[in-house]
């Protein structure tokens, strides 16, 4: 009896061409993912750099500030002084000198509270830097998370990748929150 043989070389080419096909779609799809964190990385630093610059900014303000109230606080010291020199020679102080005086003391009370206001706006400018530093991390981590899945070959990491992803779209939408 003869035995029947079956071609099964051909029909193994062609599992073997799906495979590849198939191999080849599930590469795209990782390049593509680690395409679109790199987007999302690159706008997540570019606005961490932004409040960076804003927090610099502003503090740089509030350091003006501080040293404007410093020259209005030694301008009321020198009138002070001489205000306790004239009374200690017995004779009266000018009036303008006192209104001045009181006036520096006054202008310092300004000058205080916007140079406090300058300072919290530079703090706050630093947490959402450092919100929007901490979703670049992950992003970057998601990216070479992407490429370790396609190197090995391994989905359950690109899925990985992707929450970590998700992680870092939540993280830099805290910051608009």
């Amino acid at each position: 009896m003869d035995e029947i043989e079956v071609p099964t070389e051909h029909l193994q080419e062609q599992l073997h061409e799906k495979a590849l096909e198939s191999e080849e779609k599930w590469i795209m799809k990782v390049a593509l993912t680690a395409a679109i964190l790199a987007v999302f990385a690159a706008i997540a630093a570019l606005l961490a750099g932004h409040y960076a610059n804003e927090a610099m900014i502003e503090q740089l303000k509030a350091s003006d500030q501080w040293a404007y109230y410093q020259a209005k606080g030694i301008k009321y010291v020198v009138l002070e002084s001489k205000i306790d020199l004239m009374k200690q020679m017995g004779e009266e102080a000018k009036p303008e000198d006192i209104e001045k005086a009181a006036k520096y003391k006054e202008e310092q009370k300004e000058i205080d509270k916007g140079a406090r206001e300058k300072e919290n706006a530079s703090a706050e400018d630093l947490v959402l830097h450092n919100k929007l530093a901490r979703g670049v991390t992950v992003f970057q981590i998601a990216i070479a998370i992407c490429a370790i899945s396609a190197l090995t070959k391994r989905k359950w990491l690109w899925f990985g990748s992707m929450m970590l992803g998700i992680l870092g779209i939540l993280l830099m939408g805290l910051v608009f929150l």
